[in-house]
């Protein structure tokens, strides 16, 4: 493995065990989804204002561009 393959392997770790101590602690607003939730005004109940439409539109054409990045091997 080269070097970029450590960095991404130790930056999926980490993230691993941020995510992991957030999921034992339980307490709200711990983990990634919840504060993804929390940015893009998608949590239950969330208070919007006048960001919310844009905020929930660059979610949407940011996961589906990813998702197509992945599935195309990067033609996009």
């Amino acid at each position: 493995m080269d070097v970029w393959s450590w960095l991404w392997v130790g930056w999926l770790a980490a993230f691993c065990v941020i995510e992991g101590v957030a999921l034992a602690r339980k307490a709200p607003g711990d983990t990634l989804s919840e504060h993804v939730w929390r940015w893009f005004h998608t949590e239950k109940n969330a208070k919007t204002d006048g960001t919310t439409r844009l905020r929930r539109f660059a979610l949407l054409a940011f996961v589906t561009w990813l998702a197509v990045h992945f599935l195309t091997g990067g033609l996009f």
